[in-house]
Parts: structure tokens; sequence; C-alpha cells
């Protein structure tokens, strides 16, 4: 079995996120910081070089892997930002119809500027997302 490469790190969430070139999504990473911050009590830490996570926990695949994950983050990445809500597909709809303007794949949601999104419902899903993850991994 392959080892998980995107792991919890020591770096500077600060420092990646000086390190951003792009000023909107530089703004925009310190607001998801903000936020991120004020919606979960949790520390800000680096998983691998370029993702921002909040809290810990063991995450069970149905196959029976294990990894330690974020129950929720985000990455400022050229293209947009990506944002890690761990919802189920039932969990999360409600929030999206209300969201705004943005994409999704089937593990993350894809913002181009955090204007584009309604950020009262954004910070529902955040909430929601690690409520829903620390209760269910007691």
């Amino acid at each position: 079995m392959s080892e998980l490469k995107t792991k919890a790190t020591n770096e500077s969430v600060t420092d990646f996120l000086d390190s951003i070139e792009h000023p909107t999504r530089k703004a925009d990473g310190f607001l998801l910081l903000k936020i991120f911050q004020e919606e979960t009590g949790e520390k800000p830490v680096m998983w691998g070089p370029s993702i921002v996570g909040f809290g810990k926990f063991n995450y069970k695949y149905s196959s029976g892997k294990e990894m330690d994950w974020f129950p929720v983050g985000f990455s400022p990445r050229k293209q947009s930002l990506s944002i890690y809500i761990m919802l189920s597909k039932e969990e999360i709809e409600p929030y999206l119809a209300k969201l705004g303007k943005f994409k999704k794949s089937k593990g993350c949601i894809y913002i181009n500027k955090m204007s584009d999104v309604n950020e009262e419902i954004f910070r529902e899903m955040i909430r929601t997302s690690i409520n829903l993850v620390y209760n269910n991994n007691q």
C-alpha cells in the first residue's frame, strides 16, 4: 500500500500565504485563514506544500485503509481557491444551492474569488463539516 504524500508539516501558513503572487488570491487566502480559524477554533496547519488544514482526525476508507486528515481546509491555487469540506453529497447540497458561484468535484469546491460566494453560507458549511467529523469520530 502506498503512503499518503499529503501530510501535516511544520511549515508556516503565513509564509505560504505571503508567497502567493496573485494579489486577489493572496487576499482571499488570508480571508479564508481568518474565516476557518473563527469557525473551527483550530490552529491552521500546512498539509503538504500548499494546503492549509484545520483540525485532525483519523479517516477510514470503506476498504479499511486509514489515514490522518483534516476536517476542513483550503488551498489558494493558481486557477481557483480549492475548498476542502468533509460533507456527503446529501449534506452539502442545501448549502451549495445558496452558496453563490462555484464549481465542484468529488472532494473539493472551487471558488474563483471569495466575493463570488455568500460568506454566511460558507461559514455554516465549515461549522457543520467540522462538527460532523468530530461528532462521528468520538
